[in-house]
């Protein structure tokens, strides 16, 4: 049986999904597991979809795996949770941000947002919801949106590895407190369901 443990991030471009997969893979080879870590798609442009996956244990062959096969999703937008829920196990642990960010289609009023995306995927997962932009806001930045999500992830994560001492040592120094002041407060918020 293997060990290997898949983690999926999707959100939209410029939320900060390269940085989590990059904590993630240096904590992960800091602590001696084979890590893995895919291609980043949609990056092209800020407001489309993306996602990158993590996968992490003894000896991972590749970093690319397929529908219900992620232990672990982090959404930094809550449609995009619904969007990529067939990648999750069913035993699986969602962490969304309820966070919505307008499409050019929904702005312009061609579409509309859909409706229930939280409550779709806490029918069918384990979820855990933060509202991560509010804690952010309220840290003095909201950049650090995908650090407040971390943060809510890495007792999910169900390894024994120092993370903030990771996330310190993978950010840009101007913004090292910050960000650990934002993953604390991400794990706090995942603990009290806030």
């Amino acid at each position: 049986m293997s060990n290997v443990k898949s983690a999926l991030l999707v959100g939209v471009g410029g939320q900060g999904a390269i940085l989590i997969s990059k904590i993630m893979t240096n904590g992960f080879m800091k602590a001696g597991y084979d890590v893995k870590q895919s291609e980043v798609h949609g990056m092209a442009q800020r407001g489309v979809s993306v996602s990158t996956q993590v996968r992490w244990g003894d000896k991972v062959y590749g970093p690319v795996f397929g529908k219900g096969e992620a232990d672990i999703m982090v959404a930094l937008e809550k449609m995009e949770a619904v969007r990529y829920a067939d990648f999750l196990k069913p035993d699986g642990v969602a962490i969304i941000n309820d966070y919505a960010i307008k499409s050019t289609t929904i702005a312009s009023g061609a579409e509309e947002y859909p409706q229930g995306c939280i409550e779709d995927m806490q029918k069918n997962f384990k979820t855990i919801v933060l509202k991560a932009g509010e804690i952010a806001i309220e840290l003095g930045n909201a950049k650090c949106m995908n650090v407040v999500l971390f943060g809510a992830m890495c007792d999910s994560l169900g390894v024994d590895i120092d993370w903030e001492e990771v996330v310190a040592e993978t950010v840009p120094a101007k913004v090292k407190e910050l960000n650990i002041k934002a993953f604390r407060a991400g794990r706090e918020a995942a603990k009290v369901g806030k």
